[in-house]
């Protein structure tokens, strides 16, 4: 797989007419934007260059953020023979050829760094495969993921490396990155400084993005600089990073909930943007605003579920991108709603109640008895009918001989459970003046 950021130690100067991203690949470490947190002095890939001593490592980021350039780099820094292979083409056969290789190079005392793109990409027994080689030093292992390797690498493999965070490229390395191809090019990008801030947007981080749009400028002729309006025109938009399976997906959700449950409407409304206009599915979207009504709100604002309900409805009847509108009024909402998780601290309290108290029954005076023997043998003896109490409250008891009364739901002293707060209390009030 090429990397635009990498080099080739076996390149010399390129011709002018080499894409634009091989004649801006970096020579050294140092020259690597956006990861001074790993290639500096201070950073861990900078201590083991100055040490001389290299672990087996897992580079987690992005796409576009020079994961494979720090590898090749790495490799020519310490002294390593570097073999590149990538998951998403390579098998069980190739993997057996390139540790074959790596140990007859060990033989003559030349180590080999081997780097894996795409590493999630093979499935747990091929990882498992890499373990004896990693073990026993014929490789020094390093892997490039853009996906969460607690979630997509086996724990063996992981106990083994050590996993280095590859940060999206900020705007401020994008910037840099632009400056040096102007200065290769000899010639400013045609754009305003507006435009350039908007391409600079429109990369999400992505370095190897930018250099193949900058490209792209350079290679046609403008009578005058682009305004933001002419760049967006002349090239394509670029689609939010958004896999709707992997980590990105779960990371926004999670966003969303607690940009909801911390009542900042602005950023929920931020995050639901997010998901919708990279494509995910509003009814999930949805689904998941009406858990949190559930969950965060309940009986704080007893609407807001009813809100979230009706949002669903408008939106099966509207569809998009009308429908998407009842979406955001779910939204806001439940973000500027009074909050109150004791509904679900109560159900998690019973449910385990119930689970660990089994079959009791309930007391005789609260069973229904439509049968003879059933009101022979006390079913139902003693009930009293709430309705006929005084203030509709008979302050009856309802719990299993057996166990003591539990307390599972607590409401806050927030919004409308305040007030069923004030109604438990008077109704405990009244149970506590009938007890002998």
């Amino acid at each position: 797989m090429t990397d635009l950021f990498a080099p080739d130690s076996t390149d010399e100067d390129l011709p002018e007419t080499a894409p634009l991203a091989d004649r801006l690949r970096p020579r050294a470490l140092d020259e690597v934007v956006g990861q001074d947190h790993l290639v500096g002095a201070e950073g861990a890939i900078g201590r083991m260059v100055s040490a001389g001593r290299l672990s087996s490592l897992i580079l987690w980021g992005p796409p576009g953020t020079g994961k494979t350039t720090i590898a090749r780099l790495l490799a020519a820094a310490v002294g390593l023979r570097f073999e590149a292979i990538s998951a998403v083409f390579s098998g069980v056969a190739e993997l057996k050829k390139v540790f074959a290789a790596a140990r007859d190079h060990a033989r003559g005392g030349q180590r080999t760094l081997l780097f894996v793109d795409e590493i999630h990409r093979f499935n747990r027994a091929q990882q498992d495969g890499f373990l004896p080689y990693v073990e026993d030093g014929t490789v020094t292992l390093v892997g490039a993921t853009t996906e969460n390797p607690s979630f997509e690498l086996n724990a063996a493999l992981l106990s083994r490396a050590q996993v280095l965070i590859v940060h999206r490229l900020d705007a401020a390395a994008l910037n840099l990155l632009l400056d040096r191809a102007e200065a290769i090019e000899q010639r400013p990008l045609p754009l305003t400084a507006d435009a350039r801030a908007a391409l600079v947007a429109s990369a999400d981080g992505d370095g190897r993005f930018l250099l193949n749009q900058a490209e792209t400028l350079f290679s046609v002729a403008l009578p005058e600089p682009l305004d933001p309006a002419g760049l967006s025109a002349l090239l394509h938009r670029r689609m939010a990073v958004y896999d709707k399976d992997r980590e990105g997906h779960y990371n926004l959700i999670s966003a969303l909930h607690k940009s909801l449950r911390g009542s900042d409407p602005q950023a929920a409304l931020y995050y639901l943007a997010r998901m919708l206009t990279a494509g995910e599915e509003p009814l999930y979207v949805l689904r998941r605003i009406v858990r949190f009504a559930s969950e965060d709100i309940g009986l704080a604002d007893p609407q807001a579920l009813i809100q979230c309900l009706a949002a669903k409805d408008a939106y099966d009847f509207l569809g998009s991108p009308e429908g998407e509108l009842a979406i955001v009024q779910a939204c806001l909402y439940c973000a500027t709603a009074p909050k109150s998780n004791a509904a679900y601290k109560a159900q998690k309290a019973a449910w385990k109640s119930a689970r660990e108290t089994g079959s009791l029954m309930p007391p005789a005076n609260i069973l229904n008895a439509p049968t003879r023997l059933m009101k022979d043998i006390g079913y139902g003896k003693g009930y009293a009918y709430d309705h006929d109490s005084e203030n509709g409250f008979s302050g009856d008891h309802y719990w299993p001989e057996e166990m003591r009364p539990q307390t599972f739901y607590a409401p806050v002293d927030r919004g409308f459970e305040k007030r069923i707060a004030e109604r438990l209390a008077y109704w405990e009030e009244l149970r506590n003046a009938k007890r002998p």
